[in-house]
């Protein structure tokens, strides 16, 4: 007898991630699954046969979309041919919001039901897409509490889950700082510039432009970069040099949140792993920059007053955000010396980002993604209520 089958889609590292422990949660659960699809190195871990790669689709902003446009294009033509051809029983959608919705819509058409897996930011940004998703999916998996009432409004099956990083998240066991060697009273400054080539191509000049500004004026100091998937040492040094500074460069799945937990201070590109530094209340200042054409339009749109994770889900200005033109090394630097040199504002900070983690609510998401995806599968719809 075949094995019941489930396609998981999911476009970045993030997504992945948060993909992984759902199929992980599942396939304890029924061991006749099969899992296929779009995803990265957790996913496989996790028992998933992936067709692509995340390190192969992951964009930022919409120049980038456009740039890539014919070879994203292709790349969700051969998932709709995958589904054309393997007629699954549930396709799940892991964030990764417009290659996902178009995806959903053609499995739609197919007869196939579609769970999406994370909320698009419709309550920041862009809210008439309510009406594609509707369209698109025929249920909800949301990882923020008050996600749920707008799909309720809407008449889209949704069910809170909660969010993985709360069960995920823990201090590491490894002594990061004994490994690298680092002094006593010397600090250790996290470079994150993200996981997007895009977004490594923007953010890694300006870090290290600011990591050599920190040591002319502080010089008691050490830099360590967790590599995202998919990137080499190479492919920093192409974009800015690092000679000369004191920074490690680190590879491996895990190797960022042993920085978060490490480090005195991050540099960190905004998206989900403010969230995770935020659970380690690791103090941080937030950065992005994006195209000049993508920005224009995001700051017409945007309908919050943060844009850090850790700051939307903590409600208030937790940590320092700096966007754009702000988010230049004399600036960066002027603000990491004042924090650095401040012990009292960076343990301040660290008490605030308590808050993250009571806001997140309990764990077992995993367990409740699992279960919301097992009922559309089993019933063909999914109730509003708690799993």
């Amino acid at each position: 007898m075949p094995k019941t089958h489930v396609v998981v889609c999911a476009g970045e590292s993030s997504g992945d991630n948060l993909a992984a422990g759902m199929v992980r949660s599942l396939g304890a659960r029924r061991p006749d699954l099969r899992f296929t699809g779009m995803g990265g190195e957790r996913m496989r871990a996790a028992g998933a046969e992936t067709l692509i790669d995340v390190s192969e689709v992951a964009v930022m902003g919409l120049w980038d979309v456009i740039t890539q446009y014919n070879r994203l294009r292709g790349f969700l033509r051969r998932m709709q041919r995958h589904l054309e051809e393997t007629r699954p029983d549930l396709l799940v959608l892991v964030d990764y919001v417009e290659f996902n919705l178009r995806l959903g819509a053609h499995a739609r058409q197919l007869g196939i039901p579609v769970l999406f897996y994370v909320s698009p930011q419709i309550w920041a940004w862009r809210q008439k897409r309510i009406h594609r998703i509707r369209r698109s999916v025929d249920a909800m998996a949301v990882l923020f509490p008050f996600e749920t009432r707008i799909y309720q409004e809407h008449g889209i099956p949704v069910r809170y889950v909660g969010n993985p990083l709360v069960d995920q998240i823990d201090v590491p066991i490894k002594d990061l700082r004994q490994e690298l060697d680092v002094p006593h009273g010397t600090c250790l400054l996290g470079l994150l510039p993200g996981s997007r080539r895009g977004e490594i191509r923007r953010h890694w000049p300006v870090m290290v432009a600011t990591a050599r500004c920190l040591q002319r004026r502080h010089g008691d100091l050490q830099f360590v970069v967790p590599l995202a998937s998919g990137i080499h040492r190479d492919d920093l040094e192409v974009l800015a040099p690092s000679d000369g500074l004191p920074v490690t460069l680190l590879t491996g799945p895990d190797r960022a949140r042993e920085v978060m937990a490490a480090s005195d201070l991050l540099l960190i590109s905004s998206g989900t792993a403010t969230l995770e530094a935020a659970l380690l209340q690791t103090p941080m200042i937030v950065i992005y920059r994006m195209a000049p054409l993508s920005y224009a339009l995001f700051s017409r749109l945007v309908r919050v007053p943060h844009i850090a994770l850790a700051n939307i889900v903590g409600g208030a200005r937790l940590v320092p955000e700096r966007l754009q033109r702000s988010a230049n090394p004399a600036a960066l630097c002027d603000e990491a010396l004042g924090l650095l040199e401040d012990p009292a504002r960076l343990a301040a900070m660290r008490d605030a980002l308590g808050q993250v983690r009571e806001r997140l609510g309990p764990g077992g998401a995993d367990e409740r993604a699992a279960d919301a995806a097992l009922e559309l599968l089993e019933t063909g719809r999914l109730g509003n209520g708690p799993a």
